[in-house]
């Protein structure tokens, strides 16, 4: 029952890999390993017997036909992708070809994969394909949440990119025949979230005592998730979910940004005491172009099919949060040295 996990080496990749392993599952990582993959993010996983690393671009369709063939995995979980929105502003080929041509690459390779399965290896395949609230674009204050019946109306390069592959998933079930699932998950946070990220880069910045920038006012809402309550529900999607159906995956944890930040600044007061409140620290900046006010997700619909419920309360999961990166600088300054090293090769001449 091998699963092959594609960005198994990012921030819910890993959480995805460490949770297969620790219940005796092989699985394959295909990784591209750059400043936001790094094995390390395996923790004590990260050489263990059952895992197979391969550093490759999803974009390689024969390397991706050719692991397939050698692995034969029941289950594909589609993670890899470029996710910064701010990066997709200031590159957005990047996310174009990585999202949308990536993904493509890999459904063409699954597809052979799956003709080529026999009996019950052939009935049981899944391709799982793991998206974001941000394809839905803006939400306005008092409106309802996100369904999987929401419209489409992506604002960044990012999150049209992720629209792109949510796309073309859906084609290759209805065209082809192929057994896919797909997931649209709210703003995950918890252990080896790469510092460019909110939650990371206030605790970080908090503890070095550097400025915790805000954009705009700090009123725009974003619903917040438990990485691992985030990957449980994947797993439940593997195993029981309908085919061509769409999941959508939150923790109704809604929170204005200022308000999370604020949180962030109590819980350090109390684990990570500085000479004066780390709220001290907070300053607004110019706001993104195109900054989406409000997304929320009404996970009914996963919840009633696939039986998955949230199980962490958010200030529960920030104290856990701080506490880690409070405890784990040295992966925390490899990050920012990968993060350091890839603004440098992009920066204009």
């Amino acid at each position: 029952m091998t699963a092959l996990v594609t960005g198994g080496a990012g921030f819910i990749g890993s959480a995805l890999v460490r949770g297969l392993l620790a219940d005796g599952i092989p699985v394959v990582v295909v990784d591209a390993l750059t400043y936001a993959g790094s094995r390390s993010s395996l923790g004590e996983y990260a050489e263990d017997a059952r895992l197979t690393f391969c550093v490759a671009d999803i974009r390689d369709t024969p390397t991706m036909a050719e692991l397939l063939v050698r692995h034969r995995p029941a289950t594909i979980y589609h993670l890899a992708a470029e996710s910064h929105v701010d990066r997709s502003i200031e590159s957005p080929d990047a996310f174009v070809t990585t999202n949308v041509l990536g993904t493509a690459s890999l459904l063409q390779a699954a597809l052979a994969h799956w003709r080529g399965l026999r009996g019950d290896d052939h009935a049981r395949f899944r391709f799982v394909h793991v998206s974001t609230d941000e394809v839905f674009g803006d939400l306005d204050d008092d409106a309802p949440p996100f369904t999987p019946d929401s419209p489409y109306a992506p604002s960044s390069p990012y999150a049209a990119s992720k629209a792109g592959a949510d796309h073309l998933v859906r084609a290759w079930h209805r065209t082809y025949g192929l057994p896919t699932v797909v997931s649209n998950c709210s703003n995950n946070y918890g252990p080896y979230q790469v510092p460019e990220k909110l939650v990371p880069l206030t605790i970080l910045n908090a503890l070095d005592g550097r400025p915790l920038p805000v954009y705009g006012s700090g009123r725009n809402i974003r619903d917040w998730i438990w990485v691992e309550d985030h990957v449980a529900a994947l797993r439940l999607a593997a195993a029981a979910g309908r085919v061509g159906a769409t999941y959508l995956v939150g923790a109704r944890s809604q929170r204005r940004n200022i308000d999370l930040v604020n949180t962030i600044c109590g819980i350090l007061d109390r684990l990570a005491p500085a000479p004066a409140p780390h709220a001290g620290l907070i300053r607004m900046v110019a706001d993104r172009p195109g900054h989406d006010r409000r997304y929320a997700i009404d996970p009914a619909l996963a919840e009633s099919e696939l039986g998955w419920r949230a199980t962490v309360d958010l200030e529960a999961g920030l104290e856990r949060t701080v506490a880690w990166y409070r405890d784990n600088r040295a992966w925390c300054e490899a990050s920012r040295a990968r993060l350091a090293r890839a603004r440098a090769a992009t920066a204009p001449a």
